[in-house]
This record gives C-alpha cells, sequence and structure tokens, in this order.
C-alpha cells in the first residue's frame, strides 16, 4: 500500500510539471513575441490587438470582491453557529449548507438567469442584467458553504476546548468567540479566506453566464466584465490556431501560477502553525 500511494503521489507530480512545462513552453512565445502583445488592455482581435489585461482586471476583482463578502458573511454565521442557544435552527443552517455545497455550479446560473437576471433588468432598471455585480453574488453563495465548513471544523473543537475557562474567568460568549477563538485560530481563518478567494478565481460557469463578457475596464459593480476563465472557453469555443488562440496560454499559465501561489501560501501558513504549536 506505501508502494501505491508513493507511486500515485510521483504520477500527480510528473502530470503537474507536465502542465506547467505545456503552458510555459506555449505561453513564452506569446509574453515575448513584439507583434503580439497581450500586456494591454486593448482587446480587439479583427484589428491585431489581443490584451488580456482588462480581463485579469475583471478577475481580480471578481474573486476580490466575491471572497472577501463571502468571508464576512461566514465569519457571522460560524459566530451564529456557536452562540445560538436554538440547536434545531443551528442544525437546520448547517444542513442546509451541506446541501449548498453539493449544487453543481450550472445550477446557480441557470437560478440567476431566471431570477436575478430578471430583477436587476425589469426591476431595478440596471440595463441587461449582465454584470460584475450578478456574478459577485452567486459566486458568493457557490464559496459560501466551503468557508462556512472549513471555520465550523476549525472554531468547534476550540469552542468545547475553552469556553467553560473562558466563562469562568467572566467572558461573556461573544467576548470568548472575539477575544479567544478567533485570535487562536487566526492562521487557519486566513486560510480559509485564501482558498474561497482560490475557488472563486477558478469558476468558470457563474461569468461565463452572468458576468457579460465585454473585454473592458468597469467603472462599477453594474457593467459587464470578462474573466480569464470565461475568456478561454469563448475563445476555444469559436476559434482555434489563431492569435487569439494563443492568447490563452497567457491566460492559462497567470491562472495556473495564481493558484499555485495560493496553495503553496496556505501549506506555509499551515506549516507555521504546526511548527508553533510543536513549540
Amino acid at each position: 500500500m506505501q508502494g501505491l500511494l508513493i507511486t500515485l503521489v510521483v504520477v500527480s507530480g510528473l502530470i503537474l510539471l507536465a502542465v506547467f512545462g505545456f503552458l510555459i513552453w506555449f505561453s513564452l512565445p506569446v509574453f515575448f513575441s513584439e507583434s503580439n502583445q497581450v500586456f494591454s488592455f486593448t482587446w480587439r482581435p479583427e484589428q491585431g490587438h489581443f490584451g488580456i489585461l482588462a480581463m485579469v482586471l475583471g478577475t481580480i476583482l471578481l474573486a476580490s470582491i466575491s471572497a472577501s463578502l463571502a468571508f464576512v458573511i461566514a465569519i457571522g454565521l460560524n459566530s451564529f453557529c456557536l452562540l445560538s442557544r436554538q440547536r434545531w435552527l443551528v442544525c437546520s443552517l448547517q444542513s442546509m449548507l451541506k446541501f449548498m455545497a453539493a449544487i453543481p455550479t450550472v445550477v446557480y446560473g441557470l437560478a440567476a438567469l431566471f431570477i436575478l437576471l430578471p430583477l436587476l433588468r425589469n426591476t431595478f432598471q440596471l440595463g441587461s442584467g449582465y454584470s460584475l455585480f450578478a456574478a459577485i453574488c452567486m459566486l458568493v453563495l457557490l464559496i459560501l458553504p466551503v468557508i462556512c465548513i472549513i471555520l465550523d471544523n476549525i472554531t468547534r473543537p476550540l469552542w468545547q476546548q475553552h469556553s467553560l475557562s473562558a466563562q469562568a474567568l467572566g467572558l461573556s460568549p461573544e467576548q470568548t468567540y472575539l477575544y479567544v477563538i478567533l485570535p487562536h485560530c487566526k492562521v487557519n481563518i486566513c486560510g480559509a479566506a485564501l482558498l474561497g478567494f482560490n475557488r472563486a478565481i477558478g469558476d468558470t460557469m457563474l461569468p461565463l453566464m452572468l458576468a457579460g463578457n465585454a473585454t473592458q475596464l468597469p467603472s462599477g459593480v453594474f457593467d459587464a466584465i470578462r474573466s480569464l476563465t470565461a475568456h478561454i472557453a469563448l475563445v476555444i469555443a469559436t476559434d482555434q490556431g489563431s492569435q487569439a488562440y494563443n492568447s490563452l496560454f497567457a491566460a492559462g499559465i497567470i491562472l495556473l501560477m495564481s493558484s499555485a501561489c495560493i496553495s503553496i501560501l496556505s501549506r506555509y501558513l499551515v506549516g507555521r502553525t504546526r511548527l508553533a504549536a510543536a513549540k
């Protein structure tokens, strides 16, 4: 069994290195080509402009706002689950979050198409409804259960361990959560936030269905944007072998490097926590 596990680890590592090598091999000519400047904000393939910076900025905005909102809501839900005395309500909420984590992404997209977008378009008169705001709303619902489940797994054992001691010292449950539980696991909480951010960056279906796919710099949350993942899906579906197609390798290496950096940072934080605990 140990030999099988080592073999699987080696094969997985080789596959990952092969993916990195493939993207680097095909993206380097794109980065250093004078006639195909991808580091610009202009995407007009018919005029020979293949800049992807507007899509990079759109991806960063979408992931940052979605992860921040989901994290704040997750902290609130986590505190409610630990402090509430209505155990039936807490169990119902946790069951709903676990159910939400199992819902496919396309279901969120379809629900937004028939509920959220008509509401933005007809009720609030906010253009077509396809916007950064619509994608953010659904991405928050997508990554919220993941962050909530991670926070619950982190904070509940600490609550069971320290709540009685804190109560004996005269701390209220709210003070125990704010001044004992959260500071004790702040590194793990940062890891949960990074995981949510990484999940938001890598999602394709919701930005593709809801964000409007306009290659522009947004001036507000109700403007349309195009993310890197949606850009890859759209270009692959419509074009192959052209300069526009070659820009996909640049987008792919940026996404892969972002995910790799976030994973390395998460592992560093966890390793530092274990080292501090050992001391």
